[in-house]
């Protein structure tokens, strides 16, 4: 085994009373992909803040190559000892182009006058390495989100560094993006480089990594080879509990009663297949299905955000208008879309004012919003949803995935809301967050409400649902309970239509 590159032992960071990390250690070797994972406010950022300079450790040691590090290190120190770092939030200026970011600090020049050609030429070659052949004068915002990320890393790896840190580098990026990512960070431990890699999606760490450290409040709980964990027991070392545990438990529900909603011939748009859908009051509904399946198109369309072809959404034996949001949250129909930042949250806007933002009529008086009204109606909600924030008036960009989603929910709990759609409910949401989602569903199902829960995590529904409904190309071909469901059986369903025997179809 390879000595390593970088070595913390004992490390300790305290922010005022708190323990952020607590008798830490780490080592990260060249050409291996050294995952960090943890719930939120595990210390992740806390220690990748000391590795990259940005915050001074209060004790423990620091080696790069064996020699020691100072305490006061700074971010140009560790620069130079070879750390670069890709975060989730991105760096770059927009409004500059795509070259003076990857050169900024160091543009060529002759004569006091930046060289064009050669910060073309020079930008070319950095873009090169990441496999980008895009004119380098571009300006930066009119790049799409995979391309900026991938600009960025052209600029950390532009300092030919030894150490690559990537801080939940996929969260912005769709399907075949995230993939093409991974690949290139593969291509970079082929190169010798050392990379820790960060995410709340297990899948990529399997995918990628060859170790993984857990925190947890702080303190390292396991250290090994990824081929030692399954995903199962690596969420166990992160939570310090059982994956079963993290579900609610289904005794809790009322009896069933007549479907709450009913669905009947339902064809979303770009679908040639009609779907019929009952959801019983106080049931847990999950739609499976393989990526394109229209799983989502299937929620936007009884929600009416996507006009169907075709079919009837009834609740509760009314009908709701087709394709008219407005009257599907009037006839208690909440949807929490699966990209919550664009087509769900207002970021610019309070925690309060995103929750307050469906049910304004109720809250205003004579066309005028009644800031005490929405206070009384929206913060018990919140407080009851075990919202953590400083206060419901600071913007809900400064959330975590886990609490806006909690923003989201509590939208549609201030109105009338009698079913409710989830779609992906814990995607980009770490695994203590998704044990506490997990449990509020499950409550909201026992006050009696119909729940329809999409999502693409297999283990997620079987511990979640009462029952399954598989969609292969937009067509239901299984409604599975879920107690006689496995991911074989389901999985054969969305890929073939058929059953394998362990469930109904």
């Amino acid at each position: 085994m390879t000595a390593p590159l970088i070595r913390l032992a004992a490390l300790r960071k305290t922010f005022g009373g708190t323990v952020a990390l607590h008798d830490v250690d780490l080592e990260l070797r060249a050409g291996e992909v050294h995952c960090l994972a943890g719930e939120n406010g595990a210390g992740k950022s806390t220690l990748i803040r000391v590795l990259t300079g940005a915050v001074r450790r209060d004790a423990g040691e620091y080696r790069v190559d064996g020699a020691p590090m100072p305490v006061a290190l700074g971010p140009a120190a560790a620069r130079a000892a070879g750390i670069g770092a890709v975060y989730q939030e991105l760096s770059l200026l927009p409004d500059l182009s795509v070259a003076e970011n990857l050169l900024i600090g160091g543009l060529p020049a002759r004569g006091g006058v930046v060289d064009r050609r050669r910060l073309r030429a020079e930008a070319a070659r950095k873009l090169e390495r990441v496999g980008l052949g895009l004119d380098p004068l571009t300006p930066v915002r009119e790049l799409p989100a995979a391309t900026r990320q991938l600009v960025e890393i052209a600029r950390v790896l532009g300092d030919d560094p030894r150490v690559v840190i990537f801080d939940e580098p996929t969260t912005a990026l769709s399907g075949a993006e995230a993939q093409a990512l991974l690949r290139r960070i593969t291509a970079l431990r082929g190169e010798g480089v050392a990379v820790l890699y960060v995410s709340h999606r297990l899948e990529e760490m399997f995918e990628i990594g060859d170790r993984v450290t857990v925190l947890r409040d702080g303190t390292v709980t396991r250290t090994g080879a990824l081929g030692e964990f399954t995903e199962d027991s690596l969420i166990a070392a992160m939570v310090g509990r059982d994956v079963e545990e993290l579900y609610p438990a289904a005794g809790a529900r009322p009896e069933r009663a007549a479907p709450l909603l009913r669905v009947r011939g339902l064809r979303p748009r770009g679908s040639a297949h009609a779907v019929d859908l009952d959801v019983r009051a106080g049931e847990i509904v999950g739609v499976a299905g393989l990526l394109g399946a229209g799983r989502s198109e299937l929620l936007r369309a009884v929600f009416g955000a996507d006009p169907p072809v075709s079919g009837t959404v009834e609740v509760d034996g009314r009908r709701v208008p087709s394709g008219r949001p407005r009257e599907a949250v009037r006839a208690g129909i909440g949807l929490l879309s699966e990209d919550r930042k664009e087509l769900g949250l207002l970021p610019e806007l309070s925690i309060r004012e995103n929750v307050s933002v469906a049910s304004l009529l109720g809250i205003s008086s004579r066309g005028l919003l009644s800031r005490r009204r929405e206070a009384d109606r929206v913060d018990k909600v919140l407080d009851g949803l075990r919202l953590r924030a400083g206060s419901y008036d600071q913007p809900v960009s400064t959330l975590s995935g886990g609490n806006q989603q909690k923003v989201l929910l509590a939208r549609w709990l201030v109105t009338d809301v009698r079913v409710l759609l989830f779609d992906e409910p814990t995607k980009g949401v770490d695994v203590g967050a998704k044990a506490e989602l997990y449990t509020l569903i499950g409550d909201l199902a026992a006050r009696g409400l119909a729940i329809v829960v999409v999502s693409s995590y297999l283990p997620e529904l079987l511990g979640l649902v009462d029952r399954i409904v598989v969609l292969r190309r937009g067509a239901v071909v299984g409604d599975v309970p879920a107690a006689e469901a496995t991911e074989e059986s389901l999985l054969t369903l969305a890929s073939t239509g058929r059953s394998d025997g362990t469930g109904r179809s």
